[in-house]
């Protein structure tokens, strides 16, 4: 059985042209006519590859790496192992990405998984749609009718684009999505399993049964935001359900009803966003997290794994615990308790011994 890689090999660069696309500087010593054809971390990167150091958890493996180059702070650059060269960035990670951007570039977005481009004869398009030039709808696909779909977006195998869903250009829908309801901007990308615009969860309980609330509102996901595999995205139901600019989903997130996610957020995955929350910009919420419904969590601010929020998260604070709360006040809760299951062994031992 063969052994596939799936990604194309890069065209290696010089150390001088990754120091120039990633804004960095190389060490004194540093051979800038080296080149590197490939990116792995330190413990698998050979003499032909990039890595990046950053903090002294990894100072062991910064000590075993054979890499060619490594990115670092300057504060790091004479602790490069013989052999490796120094690259000197502001943020190693973030240059490491970059490079590794530009040498696979087939695996910064979901690709055609049939290899084609253009519209193949197993799609089913209503006559009604309209789709602008360069765009892939691959076998399987459905678009409704009335859907509106931008230059260069790829529709992957089996995914299904309801009536009058607009769709902007250079998105990236991968295999298996659902999308209803919905407003996308430009240079999007929907992962595999992705649900949008389905019904959010509205019903007004009784003793008899649940009478479900109409849900009217739409999602509107605005340019350059992800969305993880098997996400789920309620569209509102009195108003819309927004997905703010730059914002990054993780895999198996769930987002209510009439929430509005502001610009640039980070949210990782299993968290659980109730209907009508207000998430500012720039927030991050670690995996697994849980929101109550008609909540504001401010801008900058930063939620725990696993933390359930119950209350109004001011801007800038960071939040943690079941119930959550400031960091700070849980850590004093912490240490109180702490003291008090001290006290207690003590007081047994004590009583033990007499």
């Amino acid at each position: 059985m063969s052994d596939p890689t799936f990604f194309p090999p890069p065209v290696p660069l010089t150390l001088a042209e990754v120091a120039t696309l990633t804004g960095g500087s190389l060490a004194a010593g540093a051979d800038s006519g080296r080149r590197v054809s490939g990116v792995a971390p330190l413990d698998h990167a050979g003499p032909d590859d990039a890595t990046f150091f950053e903090g002294v958890r990894f100072a062991a493996a910064l000590a075993a790496t054979r890499a060619g180059a490594c990115f670092c702070l300057e504060r790091d650059v004479a602790a490069m192992p013989r052999g490796t060269a120094g690259i000197m960035v502001s943020s190693p990670q973030r240059a490491f990405s970059i490079l590794g951007a530009k040498f696979y570039p087939t695996a910064m977005q979901p690709a055609p998984v049939t290899g084609i481009s253009g519209i193949s004869a197993d799609a089913r398009i209503s006559p009604d749609a309209r789709l602008e030039a360069d765009v892939t709808v691959e076998a399987g696909a459905v678009v409704g009718p009335g859907a509106e779909i931008g230059e260069g977006t790829l529709i992957s195998a089996g995914t299904v684009i309801g009536p009058d869903v607009r769709i902007g250009r250079q998105c990236s829908i991968a295999p298996l999505a659902t999308i209803l309801h919905a407003l996308i901007g430009n240079r999007v990308i929907i992962h595999s399993g992705v649900r949008i615009g389905q019904d959010g969860f509205g019903f007004v309980p009784g003793a008899m049964r649940h009478q479900k609330v109409p849900q009217l509102g739409r999602v509107v996901i605005q340019d350059e935001v992800e969305i993880g595999a098997n996400t789920a995205i309620d569209r509102g139901s009195g108003r819309d359900t927004v997905i703010g600019e730059g914002t990054k989903i993780d895999n198996l997130v769930q987002i209510g009803h009439n929430t509005m996610i502001g610009r640039n957020c980070l949210i990782a995955g299993q968290v659980g966003i109730s209907g009508s929350v207000t998430v500012g910009d720039f927030v991050m919420i670690g995996g697994s997290a849980a929101v109550r419904d008609n909540l504001t969590i401010g801008n900058g601010a930063q939620v725990a794994a696993r933390a359930a929020v119950a209350s109004d998260v001011p801007a800038g604070e960071r939040w943690v615990g079941m119930p959550a709360q400031p960091m700070a006040a849980w850590l004093r809760e912490l240490k109180a308790v702490k003291r008090l299951v001290a006290a207690k062994a003590g007081k047994n031992d004590g009583g033990s011994d007499g």
